[in-house]
């Protein structure tokens, strides 16, 4: 059996799950539909899934379901002594977590695998991070895209900084560097933060991936 695209992204301490399709309403506790109460029915199918896929996460470290409900931010409260991290994008969902013992934060990213829109890269790059983007283009092209994945890797940076920090980031306060021979990335939160992520990426199926890693 072929193994789902998270999994190949994950160490053995951290748990993931991924969806294709959409799960039914009644997926969802009544705590978490009315969260979601008066939103689209793409934002709703997006929660309910996503939802979804985490607790069959949560059911591999051992925890029975529970409702995720999003805090004043958006931000899922999970169980304690666990972090974890959802998303979405346009034909996938998915959902990773961990013991708080094994990794003090976690984040995931899921975007399609195409160029961003003309101008993004300018805003969410640094200077230093375009010029090694253009060297994995011109060495590397066919492995991913590389300035949507570079948007993918902050991302999923930001999702594990902002549950643990509360603290606001923008895309140019983070440099990320790829390791493309790997599938691997350093991502180091600048000053006067100064904190250092690892993560993991892949580009697959249509999909680009980035999990990134603090502990």
């Amino acid at each position: 059996m072929q193994r789902a695209l998270i999994e190949r992204l994950l160490p053995s301490y951290v748990a993931g799950a991924e969806a294709r399709s959409d799960a039914a309403d009644d997926a969802l506790y009544p705590e978490e539909r009315a969260a979601v109460a008066g939103v689209s029915e793409g934002r709703r199918r997006e929660f309910t899934t996503v939802r979804h896929c985490a607790r069959r996460a949560l059911s591999a470290l051992g925890h029975a379901p529970v409702p995720l409900i999003p805090d004043a931010r958006g931000v899922p409260r999970w169980p304690d002594g666990v972090v974890g991290s959802m998303t979405h994008c346009r034909g996938y969902r998915a959902a990773v977590v961990a013991r708080q013992y094994d990794v003090r934060a976690l984040g995931v990213d899921a975007e399609p695998w195409r160029p961003l829109n003309e101008g993004v890269l300018g805003t969410v790059s640094l200077p230093g991070e375009r010029e090694r983007l253009a060297a994995l283009e011109a060495s590397h092209s066919r492995l991913a895209c590389w300035d949507r994945l570079l948007f993918c890797a902050k991302e999923a940076v930001y999702k594990a900084w902002f549950p643990d920090t509360r603290t606001e980031l923008t895309f140019r306060d983070v440099s990320v560097e790829f390791d493309p021979t790997e599938h691997t990335f350093r991502a180091t939160v600048l000053a006067p933060y100064r904190r250092d992520f690892t993560g993991r990426w892949l580009a697959r199926e249509g999909i680009l991936l980035a999990v990134a890693f603090d502990g």
